[in-house]
């Protein structure tokens, strides 16, 4: 993951914790943006919530450019699997 812009590296670490907080709801009923929100929880946990989505938002737009498809699609080949 070298390259990435900082605000890719956060947008991706936002979307791997949204995502692992959603497979704990699911899995355990285990919301640990609610648990450590607190006190705080209505208002800290929506704006957790909000960043997760435009970081998703941010790296489905950018995702092409961070896995290098930019160059697959110029004609390079890819890697046999």
């Amino acid at each position: 993951m070298h390259n990435l812009r900082p605000i890719d590296f956060i947008a991706l670490l936002l979307v791997i914790v949204g995502g692992l907080n959603w497979g704990m709801v699911g899995l355990f009923d285990i919301d640990l943006v609610a648990i450590t929100a607190g006190e705080l929880g209505t208002i800290f946990s929506r704006i957790i919530y909000m960043l997760v989505g435009v970081a998703a938002l941010w790296t489905a737009g950018r995702s092409p450019y961070m896995a290098h498809l930019r160059e697959f699609c110029k004609g390079h080949k890819p890697h046999p699997v």
